[in-house]
């Protein structure tokens, strides 16, 4: 059974997953915006029965130029409401799965790949 909390709760349990977020890191971001949105929409072409919990888009810092910053408009991070609680089952478990998606997705923006980030344990 899925667990369902408000949309306010769920925001805060994002933010609260970011201030986890070691000071340097954080500090390290660079333009990047993180957005709660309740479903993932699948591009045209993608299976529509594709659920992703979370998704960077953007350049991750790795690969920008000297160039990238001058109006370049910010990177986004998507963290998907309606997977996030169809997945979990309780309060605990829809916490940590948070904190693992905004962990994995900000890993992204620093330039780390799925591979990488499984070999690290962040699935």
């Amino acid at each position: 059974m899925p667990f369902q909390i408000s949309r306010e709760e769920f925001e805060e349990a994002v933010d609260d997953a970011i201030d986890l977020i070691p000071d340097d890191l954080a500090r390290a971001m660079d333009n990047v915006a993180i957005f709660v949105i309740e479903e993932y929409e699948p591009a045209p072409g993608e299976p529509a029965d594709t659920e992703l919990l979370g998704l960077y888009e953007g350049t991750p810092l790795t690969e920008r130029d000297s160039w990238w910053d001058a109006g370049s408009l910010p990177d986004r991070i998507s963290i998907f409401r309606g997977p996030l609680m169809r997945l979990c089952a309780s309060r605990e478990e829809l916490v940590e799965e948070i904190l693992v998606t905004v962990v994995h997705e900000i890993a992204h923006h620093f330039g780390i790949d799925d591979e990488r980030l499984h070999e690290l344990g962040w699935n």
